[in-house]
């Protein structure tokens, strides 16, 4: 009893939280450090009963009432932090209190009991504090990382928040703490690599589509910093485009078709453009005046036709200039990839449906038929000026 009572005071401080914003700090710091040491004892708790009694335990009442309190410990200072105008102070005062109790908690906990809330908090807090948490990367990285991927990527469908607010935490990261991802072993750097492939390559669109949003955002960082780029591009450009050229013609990845184009554009304009200066080959096993460029033409060539034996050579050799081809825009890039997909017999076998390769002229044209009605004032339903908005 005493349990769920205390879940219905931090419930009643959540929305007081939500309405009044920043002035809550004054609520918050009289009980901040009892509410984090019931969260601690409550997790030592359940993460014994786990061990001792199995999963199973999970399903107890009180069980499920202390992960519930948990929770809402979380949606509070998730709420709070949204809500301050203090940065510096949340960094200083709230976020660094909660490394030993939160992520420790979670990185010392069973898998089935690790609350995927600490991960949605962590995305929020890097997406308010931004280059503020790079100093705590590293012990963000250390605590969840590794103990995460080992639920997720064991298959694609256990643990589906776990999996959802990782790659959002990811996201953050990659967005306001590029370089501290540098910072970082270079083991865990492939890892990071490594989880981003893991992600685009999932079946479930939510997650593939996350993943190649933080591939595009990575790559568009790794160009604007020329400090570790090269290093960057020798250790992971082949095997990256490699992964990209995969999904791009894999039928369970067709709805990714727009941003597969982005990122392969940008990928073989920045070879074409020679903006990557270290060697993408062995330079020993290659004659001397062997450039990326020319390497990478080979390279895509064998590769493309190895995967695709039923396409002529003269069609590989057709779709592999194009590619190199700086003069195409992202539009004509687009529809020299989608011409080539479509001659795949893989790609379009037994009769496979391809119009999700137009979904992006389909969205164009549906939106100039909506605006062209919108200029009759009362002629669009409300659902369909959402519908334009959402376009």
């Amino acid at each position: 009893e005493t349990i769920k009572v205390i879940g219905k005071i931090l419930r009643t401080n959540v929305r007081v939280c939500s309405a009044i914003g920043h002035p809550f700090v004054s609520q918050l710091g009289k009980f901040y450090l009892d509410m984090l040491n019931v969260y601690k004892t409550y997790s030592e708790y359940i993460s014994h009963a786990v061990k001792t009694e199995g999963e199973i335990v999970t399903q107890h009442a009180n069980i499920r009432a202390m992960r519930a309190v948990k929770v809402e410990t979380l949606k509070l200072i998730e709420v709070f932090i949204s809500k301050s105008e203090d940065p510096q102070m949340v960094a200083n005062k709230i976020v660094s209190m909660l490394y030993d109790p939160v992520l420790g908690d979670y990185q010392r906990s069973v898998p089935a009991a690790r609350n995927p809330e600490v991960l949605k908090l962590f995305a929020a807090i890097v997406n308010r504090l931004r280059g503020e948490m790079a100093p705590g990367l590293p012990r963000i990285f250390d605590a969840v990382f590794e103990s995460t991927l080992s639920m997720i990527t064991t298959n694609f469908t256990d643990y589906p928040e776990h999996r959802l607010y990782f790659f959002k935490l990811l996201k953050a990261v990659n967005m306001y703490c590029f370089q501290a991802l540098f910072s970082i072993p270079s083991e865990a750097q492939k890892k990071v690599i490594d989880s981003i492939v893991w992600a685009f390559k999932h079946t479930e669109r939510n997650i593939s589509e996350t993943g190649l949003d933080i591939l595009e955002k990575l790559l568009s960082n790794v160009q604007a910093n020329p400090g570790f780029a090269q290093g960057f591009y020798a250790s992971y450009y082949l095997s990256l485009l490699q992964d990209v050229l995969y999904v791009l013609t894999d039928r369970l990845h067709k709805s990714g078709f727009k941003m597969h184009c982005t990122i392969l554009k940008h990928m073989f304009t920045i070879v074409e453009t020679n903006q990557i200066q270290t060697p993408l080959f062995d330079v020993s096993k290659f004659p001397q005046n062997t450039t990326n460029s020319v390497f990478l033409r080979d390279y895509v060539s064998n590769m493309m036709g190895n995967a695709f034996p039923n396409v002529g050579k003269s069609v590989v050799q057709e779709f592999v200039v194009g590619l190199f081809d700086t003069s195409k825009d992202l539009i004509a890039f687009k529809t020299h990839l989608r011409d080539f997909l479509i001659r795949l017999k893989e790609y379009s076998a037994d009769g496979d449906d391809n119009s999700k390769l137009y979904t992006e002229e389909k969205e164009a044209e549906i939106k100039s038929k909506m605006m062209a009605r919108a200029q009759v004032p009362g002629l669009l339903t409300q659902q369909e000026q959402d519908e334009m908005a959402d376009l």
